[in-house]
């Protein structure tokens, strides 16, 4: 019990001499030294709030406009036209203010009147400059002389080094798209997935939706945008999120991986501390807004909302729906190792540990012989079943006493971090260890880890780790942002010293972790163990297969003169063709980060285009006829891409028509036929920010990427990445108990698709080189 003497601050007893105080000076330090940071963290919230408040402007451009005021007036000049008069005959002054003061105080108040109005104007151009999107769809390198006004115009009115939040105020609305615009893009995505009987059936429902009631859907959310920031994202994040009553693990949680050839440290507790460090200095760069907000040929901001909820943050189980809490900046970790919960201070005296103070105390948790408490070695696995019995034993057994502050614990943590005993990753004589690190990472054994937290990070016992995300709260674009600076800044920044340890010095007045308690009631036992068996039956109906594809990359596709997303993205529809022998309703995210709370959108990969190129290819059309079709076919996957990003989609508009009458309580044929096609194929990309690794001079420090979950029954979920320009990397989900899919055999698919199409666009393509595995090797940096 020392930790808990340690926390208290003072502690009397009586005697018959009197009252004897003693007073704990480390605990009185802890508290003045937790209140300075928390104040220290209140004031550069403040000054951040007006730095970006008065953005593009800055504060010191008001003593510009007060002084250049002043000096006009000085010249017997009246810049205000009368007006610093009109408000010196208003000004409540006292008698004892001079005229001469009078008027230097009326010019003050005019002048920051003026600098308002300014910064107003400024923003409000901008916001419209924002809104101009025609040079996405302008080819690439060719740039018109309206666009290149326009790129000047932004820069002007952007202002200088803003903060992560400095542009929010001046991003335009998302716009809700014309109700014929909709659905004719809709009928012409499910063209040709349907014959002419069902395809007019279609033509039909379209029609009637859009002269009845789609018109009064549309002014209801139309009414809904001029209210709200954005009209999809909130409705998004409850429905497709929030009220999901299945379970979250596999079906909504992804993953993201580590470095395929190369371990750092293969000394868990060691990496555990480098990067658990590298967590918080990016949460300190996070909360003062240093972070770089996301610019678009470096100019054209995106939305930086989704950052906010990134730390300390949990998804809270209801009846009938979730809610994501979040909570001020903790100073602590919930860490989980051999069933049991430990909290894991990471501050001590106001300071962040030190890597090697961070990896001294994860080898005490490591080191700890206590066994678990009765019922708490797989508590985690009620984060992976269905969220209506998580609810419900939530509320019954975890709302008072020891069980309520240790569940507190957890979900009010920075973040969850799970220690596991096994070995994973890559190892180079086995190629279907990348499958198992990835399910690992996608579902662990169901119990240990925590699926409600913003994201779960996993350190294997050789040094290997992972991250899994909660979905609701962000996208990946947001979590492979900070997943790619920690592990920049583990190797390139903080390094290991020659024995694989963290670098530094060990404070040995350090607190030890402390374990939770827990008091689990039999019957709250047999809770979780009915979760269990939901998560682990559907965990193995997981078939996960992961590969990097080293034939070419990016730097190749590029010398045909087509977009490296859609050139996978027409593999990907060749190989399905050849998997199934049909094409399907295909989902590739993208994002409408150019728009406030802006999400993702969906792009429609499957097209009249891209059928057609996929039939003359296998149908042995000569080769001349399929490249002309191919970059038809690619183009349009562009055009739809652009379309989406720039919020002309369709699926979040029929999402949110379908939402809108489900509120008015009426039904229609035609949203209802829409919300009902299943996504058979759904693909996603995972950035690469490359600007934090050096791939010329490093190239072994790649990750493939992440993954996620099936998304239906009887069809793959496919995430892919752009490693550099030689590398790309597939992960594939589908599932066992359906006898039509195979992961490896679609992995096979896809690869002798992407070499069938680089043969086509190089007819003089050489022999590709065979797929090998660099060799794995400890870098001592």
């Amino acid at each position: 019990m020392a930790e808990a003497h340690q926390a208290v601050a003072f502690q009397f007893t009586v005697t018959r001499e009197g009252i004897d105080l003693q007073l704990s000076h480390q605990a009185l330090t802890e508290i003045y030294l937790s209140g300075v940071r928390s104040w220290k963290k209140r004031i550069i919230g403040l000054k951040n709030s007006v730095i970006t408040g008065v953005y593009p402007a800055s504060p010191s451009s008001w003593l510009f406009v007060v002084i250049a005021i002043l000096a006009t007036m000085y010249t017997r000049s009246d810049p205000s036209m009368g007006l610093i008069a009109k408000i010196q005959e208003h000004l409540p002054v006292s008698q004892s203010m001079s005229t001469q003061c009078q008027t230097l105080v009326s010019a003050v108040l005019f002048s920051t009147m003026l600098w308002l109005l300014l910064i107003f104007t400024m923003r409000m151009c901008l916001k419209k400059l924002l809104s101009y999107h025609r040079w996405m769809f302008e080819k690439h390198g060719k740039m018109s002389n309206t666009t290149k006004v326009w790129v000047a115009l932004v820069r002007i009115f952007s202002g200088r080094k803003p903060l992560l939040y400095s542009y929010q105020g001046s991003l335009p609305n998302l716009p809700v798209p014309a109700i014929k615009d909709t659905v004719k893009r809709h009928l012409e995505s499910v063209r040709p997935l349907m014959d002419d009987r069902q395809y007019e059936h279609m033509t039909k429902l379209a029609s009637e939706f859009e002269s009845s009631l789609g018109n009064r859907l549309q002014w209801y959310l139309k009414l809904k945008a001029l209210w709200s920031t954005n009209y999809v994202s909130d409705w998004w994040e409850e429905y497709v999120y929030l009220r999901g009553r299945g379970p979250i693990m596999v079906n909504s949680n992804y993953f993201g991986m580590d470095f395929m050839y190369v371990t750092p440290t293969p000394i868990q507790a060691a990496r555990a501390g480098n990067s658990l460090h590298a967590f918080f200095l990016y949460r300190r760069k996070l909360n003062k807004e240093e972070l770089k907000p996301l610019l678009l040929r470096s100019a054209v901001p995106c939305c930086s909302y989704q950052f906010e909820r990134m730390f300390d943050t949990c998804r809270i189980p209801g009846t009938l729906t979730d809610t994501v809490q979040h909570w001020q900046d903790s100073d602590y970790i919930a860490v989980y190792h051999r069933g049991r919960y430990f909290r894991l201070r990471v501050y001590q005296a106001g300071r962040l540990l030190s890597p090697r103070e961070l990896e001294f105390q994860i080898q005490r948790i490591l080191d700890d012989p206590s066994p678990p408490s009765k019922g708490e070695a797989k508590l985690g696995a009620l984060t992976a079943g269905d969220r209506i019995p998580w609810a419900k034993a939530r509320v019954k057994y975890f709302s008072s006493g020891v069980n309520k502050r240790s569940l507190d614990c957890i979900e009010k943590a920075s973040f969850f971090v799970s220690l596991d005993d096994d070995d994973d990753g890559v190892t180079a004589d086995d190629p279907a260890s990348l499958d198992s690190y990835a399910k690992s990472l996608l579902h662990g054994k169901c119990y240990d880890r925590w699926f409600d937290k913003s994201f779960t990070i996993i350190y294997f016992k050789n040094g290997k780790m992972g991250i899994n995300a909660e979905h609701s709260w962000a996208d990946a674009p947001v979590v492979s942002h900070l997943w790619q600076h920690v592990l920049s800044t583990d190797c390139f920044q903080l390094g290991y010293n020659a024995e694989g340890h963290c670098k530094g010095e060990v404070d040995s007045s350090l607190p030890q972790p402390q374990k939770l308690n827990w008091e689990i009631p039999p019957e709250c036992e047999e809770q979780i163990s009915q979760s269990l068996a939901v998560a682990q039956a559907l965990a193995s109906d997981v078939d996960l297969h992961v590969f990097s594809f080293q034939d070419f990359g990016k730097g190749k596709v590029k010398k045909c003169r087509v977009s490296p997303d859609a050139f996978i993205q027409m593999a990907l529809q060749l190989a399905y063709y050849r998997d199934q022998r049909r094409f399907c309703l295909t989902y590739e995210a993208s994002m409408t980060r150019l728009f406030r709370e802006g999400r993702t959108e969906t792009v429609r990969s499957c097209s009249n285009e891209s059928s057609a190129f996929i039939r003359a290819l296998e149908g042995g059309e000569a080769a001349h006829v399929c490249r002309r079709l191919f970059h038809e076919a690619a183009e349009k996957h562009q055009h739809l891409y652009r379309l989406a990003m720039t919020g002309a989609g369709i699926d979040r508009h029929l999402f949110c028509l379908y939402v809108m009458s489900k509120y008015l309580g009426v039904e229609s044929p035609f949203l209802k036929e829409v919300q009902s096609e299943p996504w058979r194929l759904s693909t996603s990309q995972s950035p690469m920010h490359v600007e934090m690794f050096d791939l010329v001079n490093h190239p072994e420090y790649v990750s493939c990427g992440g993954g996620f979950g099936p998304v239906a029954d009887d069809g793959y979920g496919v995430s892919y990445s752009v490693l550099g320009e030689n590398i790309l990397s597939f992960n594939i989900a589908c599932k066992l108990s359906c006898t039509d899919t195979s992961a490896h055999a679609f992995g096979a698919q896809i690869r002798k698709a992407l070499r069938d199409l680089l043969q086509l666009l190089i007819p003089n393509q050489t022999e590709f080189k065979t797929e090998e595995k660099r060799p794995e090797a400890k870098k001592d940096l």
